[in-house]
């Protein structure tokens, strides 16, 4: 690409930031804590680290009387009766679900410590996200409720049962309204439950409520087609994508699933067979989706539907009545090249919206309609059931509760005391309400407003099924005794309807006999231990109709049109404010994980915190800076935010994440944030997430943002290469420096045997494709699932010593045209940050067989294997922090606390169950000790064991380190480059492989393959 275009991780490193540089040009990035190590909180703090090579790894040789302390002693006890399926250390695994895709549960000794996604999965191909990842920590939550309630005192289910019975009963008998409300529900097994206890209290309705809705594209199908349902999207059959504000490969609907389609048509076989797919997207905040983007395009959420209205009359031919241009320039441009590429791809085009008005979903019909994409890359037929939320139906039960005709209420997987835009009128309505049930697994929002709280089993203790996509039908099953005195949810609607069945099993088994097992051609005991084996079944897809649009869009667009103006923010302190979910943290029911708050943002690189991003150019406009605190008001509503400088930001817009501000969520998730969900606004039937918003300069002092992206520098070396799909094509090798020529340096390794690989049987190797990772952050989680990688916390991240083994590096650009930027030049500049395009690149300890940390480590420490993979003694390192110094990639990290054993970090995962999570398999490491990538060596030899036990050699493909096997883009490959056959050796030979820094001699083990673009006019 363009040899002017200029990298950079974050404005402070763009703009040479006084502190940046000065943390950045000594030997180490922090100085030596001394204090704090002479301190109670330093070497006199009890520990089982012996501490006199930890002092002088720390630089305090003086110190050594501290280190005679003795290590308690603990008695294991043996089994007495040792369980069949139970072998000690050997890993059992077992079939789930986490909502709607097929998972495998590892366990050891009976509990679970890691989710995998299931490689026979139809949705996902065995990727995960990032929360699925995290999930199995939430089961050993020491916040869980541990017992039922009643009026907010422990009780038994006997008594619950006799009082929730007796109440319904006189309920049933004196005609009130009872009411279930749920997240959306796509379990047959559950859905009949449900139909059970509404034949036995026939008053009974059961309300789906999501707390980010999707009733807009549903009720808009419906208007369009007479079918109310959330289409299943297939980004795999788009050779054009044109996306308004979804977020599809981050949060919207099913990103997992789309993440696998859309790299299909993307990634290194795709380009091999000389194809790619185009991908435009208009939005106002910069998002997973945006970045990952061919061209992105900022607009104002004013600007969408006017957007929509316009492609609408190119592509069509006609001009409905009210349109008017954009006055984005840039976007009125774009949308005439967006309509001649549309065309040209009839069939093989999709266009999808973020936006939830009905309205708008309606025109984004129409447009699809002339694409001719359903059928083709929009299937009705083999529909979602994902989201089934009615927003009308909720907010008319809210009026219900208040006009005293509801008697009871049961909460289930849903918490609109905090998701609802305006929870005092929950809390108010529910003090008119007789009977109030929760079964949160804790004692939530809502919960807390509950005279009855029925905890649910986690998902990884009970039984159940899904049915995420029409055809596609999962099982869950307990792979854990219940850890507290917890019922599943649907058993106690069993028991509290007379129903003749009253385990969930047996209800569950009965539902599959009848039809489930048929639809996969199975049947009886055989058929139903076969489903326990692959986890799902799949009934014949129907045949993807297609759907003609015929309805009158003249009233559609003037709605949209009108929209359009109220949105459009006016005068002094006025923004366009929208709403958004992090990757991590999504609608907040998983706030209380640390996994999560910890994972960097893919696009900010912020932990433990929501915030305003707002666009670099009004920061200059307004005289803010990165930190400051700015008062939001939204129709009265307002929360106090710090301000995020956000390249790519729509200017006169600010994107606020919602999932935050939890109160009741437990340590880890409680005052988190700020909560955003009252700034939702209910306009034409459904839940909006735009709004026009006040704002001002609270004046309070700024805060620092827990941000972890420019924490590892590169000293301006260029480690990204990227090129365009016509140079592609020309020549596949552009721009991966295959003509450069490096000098070798071989003072040290000169004799070294790994330099000849033919001498040993493996050379373990990995090739990570930077046109397939989206960025998503799951191999962040994944990573510190399998290795017991401690959570720091927002204080110790703000130190720069967050300890995660692989990071995800953001990288922003545009076109430098120098950087003695003159004050004429300025404003050019910061125009040129609203338009930036974005690579994201994995980085990991590149496992160099000229590793330059191993010469500096005083102690072999750190060493090379015969495998070709550098290793770390964790029992011999001494601190010294001399290899991280001497890493040229950052890679490093230094445990400054004994994080598994100190009460600073209590909140996290330091409590009586959360230690059952970790990996057996892999040491916990202890203060004063470096760390980084193993390239998940326990997995490695348990797969040279498995093949040496079975007299066989090891095949391709059998060893999947962690990030890895949950990549759902399949972008990380690795294996034995001495194998020619296998997968990495054929990926590393790509025409497009460079290696990170390959000029410093250090032959790193990690090839890369260039980002391409598939640009055209439309950048010109």
């Amino acid at each position: 690409m363009d040899s002017n275009k200029k990298y950079w991780k974050g404005l402070e490193e763009l703009n040479s930031e006084p502190e940046f540089v000065e943390k950045n040009k000594h030997e180490f990035a922090e100085p030596i804590p001394i204090e704090e190590v002479l301190s109670g909180n330093g070497l006199m703090a009890k520990t089982p680290r012996r501490d006199f090579l930890k002092a002088l790894g720390f630089g305090v040789g003086a110190v050594t009387l501290a280190a005679c302390q003795k290590v308690p002693v603990h008695k294991s006890i043996p089994y007495l009766i040792k369980p069949e399926e139970v072998t000690p250390g050997v890993a059992n695994y077992y079939v789930s679900t986490y909502e709607g895709h097929a998972v495998l549960v590892k366990t050891r000794e009976g509990r679970p410590i890691k989710i995998e996604g299931n490689p026979d999965d139809l949705l996902s191909k065995g990727g995960l996200s990032g929360q699925a990842q995290a999930s199995v920590l939430d089961l050993y939550d020491n916040n869980r409720l541990k017992n039922p309630a009643q009026n907010g005192s422990d009780s038994t289910w006997n008594e619950i049962d006799a009082f929730v019975k007796s109440e319904l009963a006189a309920i049933k008998a004196g005609g009130k309204k009872i009411r279930i409300v749920s997240s959306t529900v796509h379990s047959p097994s559950t859905l009949a439950v449900i139909a059970d206890f509404i034949g036995q209290y026939p008053t009974t309705k059961h309300i789906n409520y999501d707390a980010v809705s999707y009733t807009g594209i549903i009720q808009a199908n419906q208007n369009s087609f007479g079918k109310a349902v959330l289409p299943h999207y297939r980004f795999d059959k788009a050779d054009i994508i044109v996306s308004f504000g979804a977020d599809f490969l981050g949060t919207w609907i099913s990103p997992v699933e789309f993440t696998s389609q859309y790299v299909g048509n993307r990634n290194n076989k795709s380009l091999q067979n000389k194809k790619m797919s185009r991908h435009i997207q208009f939005e106002t905040g910069m998002s997973l989706t945006g970045t990952n983007a061919d061209v992105r395009i900022p607009v104002k959420p004013s600007e969408e539907g006017v957007a929509l209205v316009n492609l609408y009359n190119q592509i069509s031919g006609t001009t409905l009545p009210g349109t008017r241009k954009l006055n984005n320039v840039t976007a009125d441009k774009a949308l005439t090249i967006v309509a001649k590429e549309l065309q040209a791809a009839k069939g093989k085009a999709l266009v999808v919206s973020g936006s939830n008005d009905v309205a708008t979903q309606v025109l984004v019909n129409a447009i699809n309609s002339l694409l001719g994409s359903y059928g083709s890359t929009i299937d009705l037929d083999n529909y979602s059931n994902q989201y089934a939320g009615n927003d009308h139906d909720f907010t008319e039960l809210v009026s219900e509760m208040n006009r005293g005709e509801v008697d009871a209420v049961l909460f289930l997987n849903t918490n609109p005391a905090y998701e609802y835009h305006n929870s005092g009128a929950i809390k108010d309505a529910l003090k008119k309400v007789r009977l109030k049930i929760s079964f949160s697994e804790r004692n939530d929002e809502t919960a807390s407003l509950c005279n009855v709280n029925a905890p649910n089993h986690y998902y990884l203790e009970a039984w159940g099924d899904d049915n995420a996509i029409e055809g596609y039908y999962t099982i869950v099953q307990p792979t854990i005794n219940p850890v507290y005195n917890t019922r599943q949810a649907e058993e106690s609607l069993l028991v509290w309807s007379d129903n003749a069945v009253k385990e969930y099993y047996t209800y569950v088994r009965n539902n599959w006999d009848k039809s489930l097992l048929a639809k996969g051609g199975l049947s009886g005991q055989k058929g139903w231990e076969t489903l326990l084996q692959t986890g799902f079944v799949k009934a014949g897809d129907k045949p993807a109709g297609s759907y003609s649009f015929s309805r009158d869009l003249n009233g559609v667009a003037q709605n949209i049109l009108n929209q359009s103006k109220q949105l459009a923010a006016s005068g002094d302190g006025k923004v366009e404010l929208q709403l958004y979910q992090t990757v991590a943290i999504r609608d907040g029911k998983r706030a209380n994980n640390p996994w999560l708050q910890e994972m960097p943002d893919p696009v900010s690189k912020v932990t433990w915190d929501n915030f305003a991003a707002m666009s670099p150019t009004d920061l200059n406009k307004y005289g803010f800076v990165q930190g400051d605190i700015i008062n939001i008001d939204v129709n009265g509503y307002a929360v106090a935010l710090p301000i995020l400088s956000q390249p790519g930001q729509a200017q006169g817009t600010i994107s606020v994440a919602v999932g935050y501000g939890r109160t009741q969520a437990g340590p880890v998730g409680d005052g988190v944030g700020k909560n955003a969900f009252p700034f939702l606004t209910f306009r034409n039937g459904t839940f909006q997430t735009t709004a026009v918003a006040a704002f001002s300069k609270t004046g309070e002092y700024p805060i620092v943002l827990a941000q972890t992206q420019t924490h590892h520098s590169f000293e301006g070396r260029n480690v990204i290469r990227e090129t365009t799909f016509n140079e592609y094509l020309k020549n596949p090798a552009s721009n991966s420096g295959k003509s450069e020529e490096h000098k070798k340096y071989d003072l040290f390794w000169q004799d070294y045997g790994i330099d000849n690989p033919q001498k040993q049987p493996y050379n373990w190797v990995m090739a990570i494709d930077l046109n397939a990772c989206t960025g998503c952050g799951a191999c962040v989680v994944a990573c510190s699932a399998e290795n017991n990688i401690p959570v720091v916390g927002r204080d110790e991240v703000r130190r720069r010593r967050e300890m995660h083994w692989i990071r995800i590096d953001r990288y922003y650009s545009f076109n430098d045209k120098g950087r003695e930027v003159t004050e004429e030049q300025e404003i050019s500049t910061l125009e040129d940050l609203d338009h930036v395009s974005v690579v994201h690149q994995p980085m990991l300890c590149q496992h160099c067989d000229h590793a330059p940390c191993e010469t500096v480590c005083p102690v072999l420490a750190t060493v090379h294997s015969s495998d070709g993979l550098n290793h770390m003694a964790y029992n011999r390192c001494i601190g010294t922090r001399y290899c991280a110094n001497n890493c040229p990639f950052k890679v490093r990290r230094f445990n400054w606390f004994n994080y598994w054993n100190d009460s600073r970090f209590d909140n996290y995962l330091i409590n009586e169950h959360t230690h059952l999570v970790l990996n057996p398999d892999v040491t916990t490491r202890f203060r004063g000790v470096m760390e980084k990538c193993s390239m998940c060596i326990q997995r490695i030899q348990a797969g040279k064991l498995k093949a040496k036990i079975e007299k066989r050699p090891l095949k391709d493909g059998e060893i999947k380190v962690a990030c890895q096997q949950t990549c759902p883009a399949n972008a990380i490959v690795f294996g034995n480059r001495n194998d020619p056959d296998s997968e990495v050796s054929k990926a590393l030979k790509s025409e497009r492989t460079y290696y990170v820094l390959e000029e410093l001699g250090v032959q790193p083990g990690i090839g890369y393959q260039v980002k391409v673009r598939n640009t055209s006019e439309l950048e010109a």
